[in-house]
């Protein structure tokens, strides 16, 4: 198979402290923390010229992240492996942890698929976490990565304690209806949309989910839903005063995710794109407005 080349290379010698480390011709221990982002990583056996963290566009020095936002741990230069036929064998294990103790993301082996073993000398491993239920914003999580010999001994694990947050470029406005997330998705790249930029022809949903508030009647629920696009200069892009209608609609399928979406057509625009959506419920006064600024390209 591909092997997966690193997203970015950037030596961060300068934010990294050096903790222990012990080396002989067999026998190899070490314990390093990057002082930016608090990743501490553990070598016995297995040493690995540098471990940081990217996007896909980016090194980051930060361990806070927005709700929906994917981040990956490079593993750059990591040698030790015993070889069969200079193949190398890894194996690696991603665990995700709550403030509580609780597991919300177990992998048992990321490289299950390589049983044939991976002939690239120095490797270059990496895993991906996307920050996303049963991840939640406004919470505290810790990722333990656990790579071992699969012919060996060795071993190496990394650590980071991360923080969620949810997109501060959501403006939102609650009357007795509450939520346990809001956030921007492009269907056609299938990823959340942490820094509100857009294209033409994308599809854009602003996704509610975990809506509570509205008045249930035999598992229905009677709300309206607005929606209102313009442009920095005031011009009208769209205007919908109620999505829904008359209809109720399922309690459960709402609780789960209310995903009112739209297109922005052609090649011009003046940005930013203000988009506001409202909820409000008809059997009550309970109401929700979230607001963002779009910019398009």
């Amino acid at each position: 198979m591909e092997k997966k080349i690193a997203v970015l290379k950037s030596k961060m010698l300068a934010y990294t402290i050096l903790l222990a480390s012990v080396y002989s011709c067999n026998f190899a221990q070490s314990v390093n923390k990057d002082l930016v982002t608090g990743l501490v990583t553990r070598g016995n056996g297995l040493v690995c010229d540098e471990v940081y963290l990217a996007s896909d566009r980016e090194v980051l020095k930060r361990n806070t992240f927005v709700y929906g936002e994917a981040f990956i741990v490079n593993f750059d230069g990591i040698e030790g492996f015993k070889r069969t036929d200079e193949n190398a064998f890894p194996g690696m294990e991603l665990v995700v942890t709550s403030q509580q103790g609780d597991t919300v993301l177990y992998q048992k082996d990321l490289y299950a698929d390589y049983a044939d073993g991976i002939k690239f000398s120095p490797l270059e491993l990496y895993t991906e976490v996307t920050v996303a239920d049963p991840i939640h914003s406004k919470g505290e999580y810790t990722l333990l990565v656990n790579i071992w010999d699969k012919k060996g001994k060795g071993t190496f694990r990394a650590n980071l304690d991360f923080t969620v947050v949810p997109n501060d470029k959501i403006g939102i406005t609650s009357n007795q209806i509450s939520y346990d997330e809001i956030y921007l998705f492009s269907k056609d790249k299938g990823i959340t949309i942490t820094d509100n930029r857009v294209g033409f022809n994308e599809t854009i949903y602003l996704l509610f989910e975990g809506l509570e508030g509205l008045v249930v009647e035999s598992e229905a629920v009677y709300f309206g839903l607005s929606m209102i696009i313009k442009d920095a200069d005031g011009n009208l892009i769209l205007k919908e005063e109620d999505l829904i209608g008359d209809e109720g609609m399922s309690y459960p399928d709402i609780h789960s995710q209310l995903a009112p979406n739209f297109i922005l057509t052609g090649s011009q625009i003046s940005n930013p794109v203000i988009c506001e959506i409202s909820i409000w419920d008809k059997k009550s006064k309970a109401s929700l407005k979230a607001s963002t600024e779009l910019n398009v390209q």
